[in-house]
């Protein structure tokens, strides 16, 4: 189990790492010219998290069914949750496209972004957006690939897309001197490769699926109704948890641009952490999935059990090393020394976080191989309004006070599905 545990995860680690070295990257070359350009991509990237995350049922929903349809050897039925999750997210993506004005402005309006980097943040966004349906039909494409248990095609393809992503984003801003923009193109250029990939990866590795791929069973009504309601309970779960964050990131942007550009950085470190544990989150959707689908209890918990050992050491690696060599690391972010002042006094909340936090993000990659998408939802909604709670109470904190309720939180979430799972077991599916 150990094996199959790490064959799953050492190449989602690889992948996920790759994921916020994009973003470091992206932060790393507006910090070279004021804490305006840190702020407006940092803005902008949150605005397209909350679009994205929210769909994130694409990629959770397909792992969870595809891994149980695999675990029963359904070749139909596996081809079937294939079809359903690219026909949903190229719709989506049509509907976000049709949408984006009104979308932008709403975004900005709620997410509080001054005068001096609204048109910065615009920028972003309207080159961005039309980078919607690769990204959408790579959630179902990485879903589909995690549920068959492959996670070398997921790393092969994010791996791809940052590499382009960040070495077209250094031509365009460091060469070209595009500022936003080049970070913006080289983001919406690297998706469409990502996704002429991931056709050809499909084709040469699963060719044999297109003949299960019918109409019949792709539409299938029991099928479809489990995959909307599932879906659906995610989207809620999903929504709860980007308004969270996108709350922290408008109430970082009204306490000034310092603040929400120390945030900016922090937050990039709190991605190197949770994109590190989800490696282990995502190989636990695929085993949980597997065996929850062959009805296998006693290999089920022994996944759960030591996917947490994994996970639990690694954030705990993650905690000693921003301990460490915090304020180091926040130099390869930016060289702005008023920035690195104003950060350095957060970071003891970058030690808090992987030992506290990362409960949560494992339990919800065995939610989504259960396919307890249910609990889910109810779970993420208590711990939702156990956060807009402690957030009214810690106002007076300033930032802290900030970091505090984001932290308890994460917390409530990790806490609420432990304690669901220990009193109903398998029977969440």
């Amino acid at each position: 189990m150990n094996k199959e545990v790490l064959k799953l995860a050492i190449p989602n680690i690889l992948s996920n790492i790759s994921v916020p070295l994009l973003s470091t990257v992206d932060t790393a070359l507006m910090g070279r010219l004021s804490e305006v350009h840190i702020g407006a991509v940092g803005l902008g990237a949150m605005i397209f998290n909350f679009i994205y995350w929210n769909f994130g049922f694409l990629r959770m929903g397909t792992t969870g069914l595809t891994a149980q349809e695999y675990g029963k050897g359904s070749a139909g039925g596996i081809a079937a949750n294939f079809g359903r999750s690219i026909i949903v997210a190229l719709g989506l993506a049509t509907f976000v496209i049709l949408i984006h004005v009104p979308l932008a402005e709403s975004s900005f309006y709620l997410l509080n972004v001054d005068g001096a980097q609204e048109s910065l943040v615009a920028e972003y966004f309207y080159i961005r957006i039309w980078a919607a349906p690769a990204t959408l039909s790579l959630y179902a494409f990485m879903g589909w690939f995690f549920g068959m248990q492959n996670a070398i095609y997921p790393m092969i393809l994010t791996i791809f897309i940052n590499v382009v992503n960040i070495a077209l984003s250094y031509y365009f801003v460091h060469v070209l001197g595009w500022q936003v923009a080049g970070v913006a193109y080289g983001t919406m250029i690297a998706q469409y490769a990502g996704f002429i990939l991931a056709v050809l990866l499909f084709y040469f590795g699963y060719r044999e699926y297109i003949q299960h791929f019918r109409k019949e069973l792709i539409m299938q009504w029991t099928a479809l109704k489990k995959f909307l309601q599932v879906n659906g309970d995610i989207f809620i779960r999903t929504f709860c948890l980007t308004f969270v964050f996108g709350y922290f990131y408008s109430q970082s942007s009204a306490n000034g641009e310092l603040i929400l550009a120390a945030n900016v950085i922090l937050l990039q470190l709190l991605n190197w952490m949770s994109y590190g544990v989800d490696g282990f989150a995502f190989a636990s959707e695929s085993l949980v999935g597997k065996y929850a689908g062959a009805k296998n209890k006693a290999k089920t918990n022994q996944a759960i059990r030591l996917t947490f050992i994994w996970g639990m050491s690694l954030a705990a690696l993650f905690a000693l090393i921003y301990g460490l060599f915090g304020v180091e690391i926040l130099r390869l972010f930016t060289n702005q020394e008023d920035v690195i002042a104003a950060t350095a006094p957060f970071l003891i909340w970058m030690v808090l976080f992987p030992l506290l936090s990362t409960p949560c993000y494992l339990w919800d990659g065995i939610f989504i191989g259960l396919t307890a998408s249910k609990a889910m939802r109810n779970g993420m909604m208590l711990a939702f309004v156990i956060y807009l709670v402690s957030n009214y109470l810690l106002l007076a904190w300033g930032n802290d006070g900030l970091w505090l309720a984001l932290l308890l939180f994460m917390i409530a979430r990790g806490g609420i599905q432990q304690w669901l799972y220990w009193r109903y077991g398998m029977a969440l599916t």
